[in-house]
C-alpha cells in the first residue's frame, strides 16, 4: 500500500537537532515508509502515538490514518516513551 508521510513541526525540529548523518538516515527511513511499512516498526501498547520506527538509538513515533503516516516526534530512545 502507498502512504504519504507527513512530519509535524515538532518532528521537523527534532530532525534538525540530530547529527547530520543520523538525521539523513532517519529521513531516508521515513521516506521508505511511503512504499509500505518497512523497517523496524512496532505497534506500541498503551502509548500514543501507536507506532514507532527504530533507527539506531532514535525512535520516530507515528500514527497511521488511512493512507497517511503522521510523524509526531523523533526522540532518542531514553526519552521516546516518557
Amino acid at each position: 500500500m502507498k502512504y504519504t508521510v507527513e512530519l509535524k513541526p515538532k518532528a521537523e525540529k527534532d530532525l534538525k537537532t540530530m547529527l547530520k548523518n543520523e538525521s539523513r538516515r532517519m529521513y531516508d527511513a521515513l521516506l521508505a515508509l511511503e512504499s509500505g511499512l518497512k523497517g523496524e516498526i512496532k505497534k506500541l501498547t498503551d502509548h500514543w502515538p501507536e507506532y514507532r520506527l527504530r533507527m539506531g538509538n532514535w525512535r520516530a513515533l507515528f500514527e497511521i490514518e488511512g493512507d497517511r503516516i503522521i510523524v509526531y516526534r523523533i526522540r532518542h530512545r531514553r526519552e521516546a516513551y516518557r
